[in-house]
């Protein structure tokens, strides 16, 4: 049996390094048109903003059932009018997959949804891990004045559902209220 050559992760930074397997992308705040909720803010902003990056790891081909991928995901500190930046936010494809966040540095809110609509928030600290169910769409949200840095664990046949986000949202906004965070309820 072959089997993949390990990966080096700086646990300190969350980075997986320069390594060709490394997938890598990222998100500008010219590409979240229609994410957040002041669209006007947003087209306003310089398109090249970075708001999100994400590190992935795929040892074994996707849509293989029982296999693992590893990534490591950052959410930089900033605001879309009174909006703090955040991931897009997905559901699996296939709802039945579950996944880890663990917190490597600064802070911030997971977000997090079932298919009724029911929302809750869960603080990300440096050392929180957290575990996201089934059927659960989520999202990080980031709160701080640093990069917000986390590494993920998921199954390799998970998939992504950004369509029932991109076309219902989520039912809550975190905003930046008195410079505080704020939990907001959406329609």
């Amino acid at each position: 049996m072959e089997l993949p050559k390990p990966m080096v992760i700086d646990l300190r930074i969350g980075s997986m390094g320069e390594d060709a397997r490394i997938e890598r992308a990222t998100r500008t705040i010219g590409q979240m048109e229609h994410v957040f909720l002041d669209e006007r803010a947003r087209s306003l902003m310089e398109a090249e903003t970075q708001v999100y990056s994400v590190e992935c790891w795929r040892p074994v081909a996707e849509g293989t059932e029982g296999g693992l991928y590893w990534g490591s995901s950052t959410v930089y500190p900033g605001v879309v009018g009174e909006e703090y930046f955040m991931t897009r936010g997905h559901f699996h494809a296939r709802r039945n997959r579950a996944e880890y966040y663990s917190t490597i540095c600064g802070s911030g809110l997971l977000v997090l949804m079932d298919d009724q609509r029911r929302a809750s928030v869960q603080e990300m600290r440096p050392g929180t891990t957290h575990y996201i169910p089934n059927e659960t769409a989520h999202r990080v949200v980031n709160t701080g004045d640093v990069p917000l840095r986390f590494l993920a664990c998921w199954p390799s046949d998970a998939g992504h559902d950004y369509a029932t986000i991109d076309d219902r949202g989520f039912s809550v906004r975190v905003m930046r209220r008195g410079g505080h965070p704020e939990v907001v309820a959406q329609p």
